[in-house]
């Protein structure tokens, strides 16, 4: 699909449908009304998992999209979820969870990188599936990851890769063959590694922390508690207009504070607690000393009051009138009766204390969620409102909860150490960091010790000290081969890494041709595949009008192969005469069974030439360390670099290769 037509998402928002697969025999009306209904029951199927959930800018939601152009009737939706990357996978969670209890259904979702749940799952993309040929072909569908195929030779079930396939025929070809257009084993299991820990993350992933707030935020809070997001992104992104409104605080006076437990998910604490502010004189709010016992919590409150200050000052003084019934929203009836059919209430009698709370809660959900007057209001206009409708504060029963508070959560997940940094980029590099640091254990053979304890221990020290300094530098060289050994593509280099649990693959045809051109084979002894048969037909053209010009082309490949080595000898004559070499490291070899005056010469100075008999004996020449001198210069090159991502540390890092940070104190 051309590039320039294709739709442009927002940076950090997640866009979301779920397509009826089956629409066979259903008028247009037919649809509507059943994916309409379908919205309130999906919603209160997962209304448990979403009533307690603080999105950090805006909510999950479903309503319905008619058709247009050659995107069928569906219901969908788009979430902003900002800095908190994990609103964005809760929501693929959802989808899952969607599409297994409503079979009907197949969801797909996209941000501003495309398919981003292909990039999850990159590693075992089949080679043909690409950003470019990805379109309308990715589907959650019956709670696991499915791909529209393109033919092959072991099934013709498919749209061909340079086919992009309307939304109406992936689904059509999604509910005649699930198996096949199901995702191979590893990329579902890709998918779910991600999604792990769902749905006690959601828990997992809150921070509660005692704050000293104004009277009017506690009562803002004991009634929205979701209210604390917004709240907490107006200070963060606020501006110099916005903290004009902070001079006086006109709705929040700060004379009335009151210690509360407010409840945060770990992005929002980590972006009230990292900022660094320091009130107006005129606003009224004062800070203990920082060796105060409860300087965080005065810290976090003055903070928190701001952003609800901010967000107040935004918006105007809402209409008095008193909101309708909620009883009064058609919407409401059904709504109640798919929280009854999923169990919601947990068997509680109505009229019970535990079943008024967890009602309460569904019509802020409601009201927030799925009734659309909710979206008319902005979330300073919504805290305008509840300080209006909120009765008069009691001042007595507020500080009479501060004594009953919990204990609030430990922020030492905020501090990360470099041991813990390394160990998330492993799991998120797939293990692939351990390979590097993997003793080459086969490669050094075992030398018995005799002796006392104390020099077995000596040894074992030692060669522990050596395989620390060496940290695997033969995975450094063998990777290095590998990667230049391997044949890639226009599209980029191909990283040839391998777990070790993978079984090793042989192509008989490619094991045959080298073999053809180790025994000499004149055939095929200068083909290369980077050239197809109508480069080799011109070739082939070129060489005899050559041969009838001249008439002094060799006639095989053996001739071949010897002029290109009296090439190599005239080179390397040439250079034999300059100091080139004195910058590669040579391997001195002697020969065992001569004595030392027999032995290989030394190298000539950087300030001499070799005679001419030293030339003309090419047995002089010394034979690189190849080796040697790879690893020499990467590790130069990453001394260079000085700890910053370079050519050097990102090579290794995509070959899998870990090296420890330089030690050296000069």
């Amino acid at each position: 699909m051309d590039v320039l037509q294709r739709k442009v998402i927002q940076e950090d928002v997640v866009q979301y449908r779920l397509f009826l697969v089956q629409t066979d025999g259903l008028s247009p009306q037919q649809i509507e009304q059943r994916l309409t209904h379908l919205v309130d029951d999906i919603l209160a199927n997962v209304a448990p998992l979403l009533i307690d959930y603080i999105w950090q800018h805006q909510p999950f939601g479903l309503k319905y999209h008619p058709k247009k152009g050659d995107v069928p009737a569906h219901i969908g939706g788009s979430t902003q979820f900002g800095d908190s990357i994990e609103d964005e996978w809760f929501i693929v969670y959802l989808l899952q969870q969607i599409t297994e209890a409503f079979p009907e259904l197949a969801a797909c979702a996209e941000d501003n990188d495309g398919e981003f749940l292909l990039i999850e799952a990159a590693d075992y993309l089949p080679k043909w599936l690409n950003p470019d040929t990805s379109e309308n072909r990715v589907f959650i569908y019956h709670g696991k990851l499915h791909i529209i195929p393109s033919p092959s030779k072991a099934s013709s079930v498919g749209f061909s890769k340079d086919i992009v396939p309307s939304v109406a025929q992936a689904l059509a070809l999604l509910l005649t063959h699930a198996e096949a257009c199901e995702a191979s084993g590893k990329m579902n299991a890709a998918v779910r590694k991600r999604l792990h820990g769902y749905p006690e993350k959601i828990k997992a992933g809150l921070h509660r922390a005692h704050c000293f707030v104004p009277a009017g935020v506690a009562a803002v809070l004991s009634r929205r508690p979701k209210l604390v997001a917004q709240a907490v992104s107006a200070f963060y992104l606020r501006d110099p207009i916005d903290l004009q409104a902070c001079r006086v605080f006109k709705t929040f006076p700060p004379d009335k504070r009151v210690l509360t437990m407010v409840t945060f998910t770990r992005c929002l604490y980590a972006q009230l607690q990292q900022q660094q502010f320091t009130p107006e004189r005129r606003s009224g709010f004062t800070l203990p000393p920082r060796s105060h016992p409860q300087y965080k919590a005065h810290e976090l409150g003055m903070k928190l009051a701001h952003g609800f200050e901010i967000l107040c000052s935004r918006c105007r003084l809402p209409s008095s009138d008193p909101d309708a019934a909620i009883s009064c929203n058609p919407q409401w009836k059904r709504f109640m009766e798919s929280l009854i059919r999923n169990g919601y209430f947990q068997g509680e009698l109505e009229g019970s204390a535990r079943h008024r709370k967890l009602k309460k809660s569904a019509e802020n959900f409601f009201k927030t969620s799925v009734a659309s007057k909710s979206s008319d209001l902005s979330p300073g206009e919504e805290v305008l409102q509840l300080l209006q409708t909120e009765s008069p504060l009691d001042m007595e029963e507020l500080e009479k909860l501060e004594s009953q508070l919990p204990q609030e959560d430990s922020d030492s997940w905020l501090d990360i150490t470099a041991q813990d940094l390394e160990q998330l980029l492993t799991e998120r590099s797939g293990g692939r960091a351990d390979i590097g640091s993997q003793k080459p254990a086969s490669t050094e053979p075992m030398v018995p010790h005799a002796g006392g304890a104390e020099d077995t221990g000596k040894v074992s020290e030692d060669k522990a000290e050596e395989e620390e300094a060496g940290y695997s530098l033969v995975a450094v060289t063998q990777g290095m081969k590998n990667f230049l050994n391997a044949m890639s593509s226009h599209e980029g280099a191909e990283i040839p890494w391998r777990s070790s649990n993978q079984p090793l693959n042989i192509d008989p045809d490619l094991v045959s041709k080298a073999m053809d051109r180790l025994l000499g084979n004149t055939v095929d002894e200068l083909d290369s595949d980077d050239f197809d048969e109508d480069e080799d037909e011109e070739d082939d053209e070129v060489e005899e009008d050559e041969e009838g010009a001249h008439g002094q082309v060799e006639s095989n490949g053996t001739d071949s192969l010897g002029s290109i080595k009296e090439i190599m000898e005239q080179m390397d004559q040439e250079l034999l005469s300059t100091n080139i070499g004195q910058s590669f490291g040579q391997t001195n070899k002697a020969d065992p069974h001569s004595g030392p005056s027999s032995s290989n010469p030394p190298p000539a100075a950087a300030d001499s030439f070799p005679t001419d008999e030293e030339i003309d004996d090419l047995d002089s020449i010394q034979p690189l360390d190849l080796d040697v001198n790879l690893v020499a210069n990467l590790l130069e090159s990453l001394s260079c670099e000085a700890g910053l991502a370079g050519p050097a540390s990102n090579l290794l890092q995509s070959l899998g290769i870990h090296l420890p940070p330089n030690s050296d104190t000069t």
